[in-house]
């Protein structure tokens, strides 16, 4: 489909022409014509999708140059892609004049972004910490605000900047167009969408809409050689995340003590572990500080990972409901799952009710065998002793990592804060820099301690 099928302005036209842009991406094509009437759209779209002119487009034919104040906000996750987003409004906006683009991050002086704003902008991008402390310092105004884009909005709750958002929309006239867009649907996206936008149009693109499906795969071997067989499983698929499946808790800690022995990275939780101990189990394994848990049923209640790659059955599960429940835990937001299943031969006579057309029943040893295989993490947890009580927000610990620490924002994962304590993901070869940095800076003008998980 192409772009000059769209109401848009000749220059607009020229201008999408001469950098490249023929035809529209499946999000332009499903989202621009709602968006440039003015409809609130949520739409699921990944990062080189093209979502970014999708937005671009619309809030630029919104604006009103003559009117020389913010009439869009751009809130994104971190500065790179703040920056990225600038670079593209800047690109798309090329044969519209006199159009001020102005981004606002943490991590950057703020002085000089105070005399930027003095001299006012049509158009801010930033992250949601600084655009809140420049509105709580009543340096930047929305009054005149008229399309508000939430960009990677799942990232942005990964990252714990719920309440910055909230307090941001504070600020906000309620009479706006919200433009929301986010790589996956969760439950707590959908919410947020309730509670900013009116009557949203969904958006999702053909290719992220094909059913769910979970491929399952049982496979038979002796009890004893179950944890070889379970190394040869994550060998042979390489997941990124795993949840192992045991029906009693000693065997969940076991497992896990003997995958680590082995160099694969795994947790275990169960019903003996404190709730202290709970949390941080959760915390590294939900933000990737920990490829594989292993967890009893009981102890897996209420939790929510978004995307999971594999579901093992270390055992065949007592009923046939529970199989069903464990392994709807992948293959979910339109992802392929895999779902795999030991069984013994004492477990034979129980396995018959599985067989059906859609199982594959496979034996073992037709695993490739697994030869130095490691598993580690893609980042490793940092704990600050602060939290909600201390007033620690996740655009403080971003601040403090972006800006003295020196970290890029892409190198910091899922940010959760508690009362007392946060946690952040780190990218695991930058740890020790991190703790070490941190450790010796502060965090809104105080000294936390740190230490990591």
């Amino acid at each position: 489909m192409k772009f000059s099928s769209l109401n848009l302005s000749k220059e607009m036209l020229h201008n999408l022409d001469e950098i490249g842009y023929k035809k529209m991406t499946a999000v332009q094509a499903e989202s621009l014509p709602y968006i440039l009437d003015g409809k609130d759209v949520i739409a699921e779209a990944k990062t080189g999708s093209g979502k970014t002119a999708a937005f671009g487009i619309g809030l630029l034919s919104r604006l009103d140059v003559k009117k020389f104040r913010v009439q869009s906000l751009v809130l994104c996750p971190t500065r790179e892609l703040a920056d990225q987003v600038a670079k593209e409004l800047r690109l798309l906006a090329r044969q519209t004049h006199n159009v001020k683009i102005l981004t606002l991050c943490g991590g950057s002086a703020f002085g000089p972004q105070l005399g930027s704003l003095r001299h006012g902008a049509h158009i801010i991008v930033g992250t949601p910490g600084r655009v809140l402390k420049h509105l709580k310092k009543e340096t930047l105004s929305l009054e005149h605000l008229e399309v508000l884009v939430l960009d990677e909005a799942d990232r942005m709750l990964d990252m714990g900047f719920k309440e910055e958002i909230d307090e941001t929309l504070s600020f906000c006239k309620k009479r706006k167009q919200t433009l929301l867009f986010s790589a996956t649907y969760t439950d707590e996206i959908m919410q947020v969408s309730k509670n900013l936008q009116h009557k949203a149009i969904s958006v999702k693109t053909i290719s992220s809409e094909k059913a769910n499906n979970i491929q399952e795969r049982f496979y038979q071997c002796p009890a004893q050689e179950k944890l070889e067989v379970l190394i040869d499983i994550f060998s042979n698929f390489k997941p990124e995340n795993v949840i192992v499946f045991t029906n009693t808790k000693i065997q969940a800690k076991e497992i896990a003590e003997s995958l680590q022995k082995k160099k694969i990275d795994a947790l275990a939780i169960h019903g003996e572990l404190e709730q202290y101990e709970r949390n941080d189990v959760l915390v590294q394994f939900a933000n990737k500080s920990c490829p594989i848990l292993v967890a009893t049923d009981v102890a897996a209640r209420g939790l929510d990972i978004k995307e999971l790659s594999m579901v093992v059955n270390y055992d065949l599960p007592h009923a046939r409901e529970t199989y069903t429940h464990r392994i709807g835990r992948t293959g979910r937001a339109g992802k392929d799952g895999l779902a795999f299943t030991l069984f013994s031969s004492h477990e034979i006579d129980n396995v018959d009710e599985y067989r059906d057309e859609a199982r594959a029943f496979e034996d073992a040893r037709a695993l490739k065998k697994a030869v130095g295989f490691e598993m580690k993490p893609q980042y490793i947890t940092l704990v600050i002793e602060g939290g909600k009580k201390d007033k620690v927000r996740a655009g403080d610990i971003l601040g403090a990592l972006t800006g003295d620490a020196g970290l890029k924002g892409s190198s910091i994962g899922k940010i959760d804060i508690y009362d007392r304590q946060s946690y952040v993901a780190i990218e695991s070869k930058l740890i020790d820099e991190a703790h070490k940095k941190l450790n010796r800076g502060k965090i809104k003008n105080k000294n936390f301690s740190v230490w990591i998980l």
